[in-house]
């Protein structure tokens, strides 16, 4: 690999701006500062680490479900990086309000695009529009105490129907269903922990469109529904129909197995009478159900008031055909996870159809389909939202390896000074935090915890920390920390 650096860089550290503070983010910061280019002296590099939100960590943060036990061990990995000192992290920037493609240009000879994914991907069914009827992304963002989203969310329902049967169908639907005072030792915020605990709900249920062998959630997913505490699962013993490509699956699969394996466990154990079940709430896992409309009734109109399916069949493939059976599920509400969608970002081609940056391995494409010098992406808005965390290492490491090899290609920037770029946003009135502004941030949020552990006393539930949700409050509380930095 040459370690040559663009023209007139070469007395320089090569200046890389990364937008988004997320796991692919600060994977593709660290891949670089370990790469055999800078650790054979060959090459220097500077790396500033933007993120729109105060804090860092992007999904960790706010997309994975508080009582996950792997949180901890990936923040704990992303903290050891960030605070090694030699990536800058910038929070409170928004890249197309606070600075623009050409602020970024200027000032670093690349930028890697690392924003992720956000919004949940359309269901476009009759009734999807109702009142009561919600996106799984969005909801995630409010019980992750989103500091975009209001504080409030409507949970009256006491049925309920997730569709979807990937890892965030799983999250919403024990989230939904868990008591709220066993959620109290994680770091949920105390809206979020007050909206929960007043809900009525009473059942969830869950939808495939495909039988128990085409499930794309994990068995860590699946194994922690069985450890909410006065929930009952059920599931019904008409929806486990297996083809020849399901068998295929489960003796060439180990993790298809394993969740085969739990599901027909939990099934046979299941009391073939269900009024013998005596949880005061019962999240119910059903398959082969495809959904057709959510529909609202004459008492009251706008409202959901309950969905439609057409049971499906397996077709010899592991994909599923109609059968022209409809059954009806009245419930109050109804929640899509049938996957997350990414955003278009401002001067950055975008594919529509598949809500990523048009890219070749990561080097981003224009209209045309040529590369665009000194742009790159990685995470979901490069490969879209598939894949499980560990996977965006991968993904970083085939980004970072090819802008390593293109650097004799990269535009140099005009105004590379370190300081440039923070002369900017302090001349715009941007309130930006800093990594120092997050370890102040989160020491904060962990004194919180320890008083509400000290008010509760010793029969208490001990809470780690309390998350801050307001962004003026984090942002407020992050600055004051470092104010002799601005």
């Amino acid at each position: 690999m040459s370690t040559n650096s663009p023209a007139g860089t070469a007395a320089r550290p090569l200046r890389i701006a990364i937008v988004g503070s997320g796991p692919a983010g600060v994977y593709a910061a660290d891949i670089l500062t370990k790469s055999e280019a800078v650790k054979s002296g060959g090459l220097t590099v500077s790396i500033d680490l933007f993120d729109r939100y105060p804090a860092p960590y992007g999904l960790i943060r706010y997309g994975v479900a508080p009582d996950h036990p792997r949180i901890k061990g990936i923040v704990n990995a992303l903290h050891k990086v960030l605070d090694r000192g030699d990536i800058r992290f910038f929070g409170n920037v928004d890249y197309g309000t606070d600075l623009s493609l050409a602020d970024l240009q200027r000032h670093y000879d690349a930028v890697i695009f690392a924003t992720g994914a956000i919004k949940d991907a359309d269901l476009n069914i009759p009734g999807i529009e109702l009142e009561g009827s919600y996106g799984g992304a969005d909801f995630v963002s409010w019980y992750d105490g989103h500091p975009d989203v209001p504080r409030e969310w409507p949970l009256q329902a006491s049925e309920v129907a997730v569709i979807g049967n990937g890892n965030v169908a799983l999250d919403v639907a024990r989230m939904l269903s868990k008591h709220a005072d066993d959620l109290l030792s994680s770091e949920i915020p105390d809206n979020v922990y007050a909206g929960l605990k007043a809900s009525p709900v009473t059942d969830v249920h869950v939808f495939g469109r495909r039988g128990p062998a085409q499930v794309k959630f994990t068995p860590l997913e699946l194994r922690e529904l069985s450890h909410s505490r006065d929930v009952d699962i059920i599931l019904y013993a008409e929806d486990f129909e297996f083809d020849a490509e399901s068998d295929r699956q489960i003796q060439s699969n180990n993790q298809t197995k394993t969740m085969v394996g739990t599901l027909t466990n939990w099934i046979a154990g299941q009391p073939e009478d269900l009024s013998e079940l005596t949880s005061s709430r019962r999240l119910h896992l059903h398959f082969l159900h495809s959904p057709v409309e959510v529909y609202d009734d004459a008492d009251a109109p706008g409202r959901v008031a309950g969905i439609r399916f057409e049971r499906t069949a397996l077709d010899g493939t592991g994909n599923a055909r109609g059968t022209g059976e409809i059954i009806d599920y009245p419930v109050q509400a109804v929640y899509r996870a049938i996957g997350y969608f990414g955003s278009a970002l401002n001067e950055v081609g975008f594919d529509h159809g598949k809500g990523v940056v048009p890219n070749d391995g990561g080097r981003v494409l224009d209209a045309s389909g040529a590369r665009v010098p000194g742009i790159y992406a990685t995470g979901w808005i490069k490969r879209g939202p598939v894949g499980l965390i560990g996977h965006t290492k991968g993904d970083a490491l085939e980004t970072v390896t090819h802008l390593l090899a293109d650097l004799e290609k990269l535009p140099p920037a005009a105004a590379p000074a370190p300081d440039a770029v923070v002369e900017l946003l302090q001349n715009r009135g941007v309130q930006y935090t800093s990594w120092e502004g997050w370890l102040a941030l989160d020491a904060h949020e962990r004194s919180l915890g320890e008083k509400a552990s000290a008010a509760a006393g010793a029969d208490g539930v001990r809470r780690e920390r309390i998350k801050v949700v307001p962004r003026s409050a984090m942002v407020r509380i992050s600055r004051d920390g470092v104010a002799a930095e601005v």
